[in-house]
């Protein structure tokens, strides 16, 4: 499988993204690029196993995670929020997600269990050592610009949202910096100055959560690479170890072993697959997260949700949790 170009690109201490445009960084961030576990996420994908039944859904974490930096940057966050950014996801193993569905890992949060260590050992910790930063000083609990918890904003949420969205043609270049120009951070919360572009970005985020996620045929590709990587893993074709790699790496490794069942399996996840939602006569079942947006919206000098402002946010909150609370049920014809 050909690795495709990246849309982020960098020239000296110059990086252009495709949602966020160009920005000077600073030599730490250029070093943290260009290391050996950061260049490991242009070859893991974002949507874990989808990849592999729609080639259009092929970002990388790489990409995600330079888009969060130049968010936080966009947004005025300090050096180290910029390097918090840029880091947060440097501990996803191959396939992203799948990963916990594989480990039966119920909060989706292999990665976070891992990241300490993957920080402190090797490359990373020697760029930020001669720098003078230590850990402490980049991962802690200021970090909001960031990381928020659900129902609110934070440049990780925004910009998974808005790459994919982009990247999949469902809104504009010209609708993203609309949105970006509405952004501002207040008493440590990053907000929206109007309800019109609160009400824009939930129902994008909808399109996110519950037409990119819940997708039949990504839901498909997850459940049955999952199946797949648990019985490598009992055959030792592949090991734990292995997941630190990338995503090529354990494909290869299949495709590589004599065991002809699971090789036949792994080719079978593939676009041509035909399904159906069906709630009773149902192949596979998965429900997700309960994540809901609520976004505050600045009026009057104070901090208000989108869903208070907004009757047409409240609705589809109401619908979008009833969605995700009964997930998706699947049917392989």
């Amino acid at each position: 499988m050909a690795y495709k170009k990246e849309d982020t690109t960098l020239n000296l201490n110059i990086i252009n993204d495709e949602i966020y445009g160009e920005f000077e960084i600073d030599n730490v961030l250029i070093e943290l690029i260009k290391s050996s576990p950061m260049r490991r996420l242009k070859n893991i994908h974002q949507g874990g196993s989808s990849f592999l039944v729609n080639p259009n859904w092929n970002i990388t974490r790489y990409e995600h995670s330079v888009g969060v930096m130049l968010l936080i940057k966009k947004l005025g966050g300090s050096l180290n929020e910029q390097i918090a950014g840029l880091l947060h996801d440097v501990s996803h193993t191959a396939f992203s997600h799948v990963i916990d569905y594989v480990l039966d890992e119920k909060n989706e949060d292999y990665h976070e269990k891992i990241f300490e260590e993957t920080i402190n050992n090797g490359e990373i910790k020697g760029i930020l050592s001669k720098y003078k930063i230590e850990y402490d000083d980049i991962f802690n609990d200021k970090n909001y610009i960031l990381d928020s918890p659900l129902p609110n904003l934070c440049a990780d949420r925004i910009d998974y949202t808005l790459r994919d969205m982009f990247r999949y043609k469902v809104i504009t270049k010209g609708e993203i910096d609309a949105f970006l120009n509405d952004l501002i951070v207040v008493n440590d919360n990053v907000c929206l100055k109007s309800i019109q572009i609160g009400e824009w970005f939930t129902d994008t985020y909808y399109k996110e959560v519950i037409g990119y996620f819940m997708n039949p045929l990504n839901v498909y590709a997850n459940y049955s690479l999952t199946e797949v990587l648990k019985q490598a893993l009992s055959l030792k074709i592949v090991t734990l170890d292995d997941f630190l790699l990338d995503d090529y790496t354990i494909l290869k490794k299949i495709k590589d072993s004599d065991n002809i069942e699971i090789k036949d399996r792994l080719n079978k996840i593939s676009p041509n697959v035909k399904l159906a939602e069906d709630d009773v006569n149902y192949t596979i079942e998965q429900k997700l997260k309960a994540r809901v947006v609520n976004p505050y919206i600045v009026k009057d000098n104070k901090l208000l949700r989108s869903s208070y402002l907004s009757d047409d946010v409240k609705n589809k909150n109401i619908c979008a949790l009833d969605k995700l609370k009964s997930g998706v049920r699947i049917k392989i014809i």
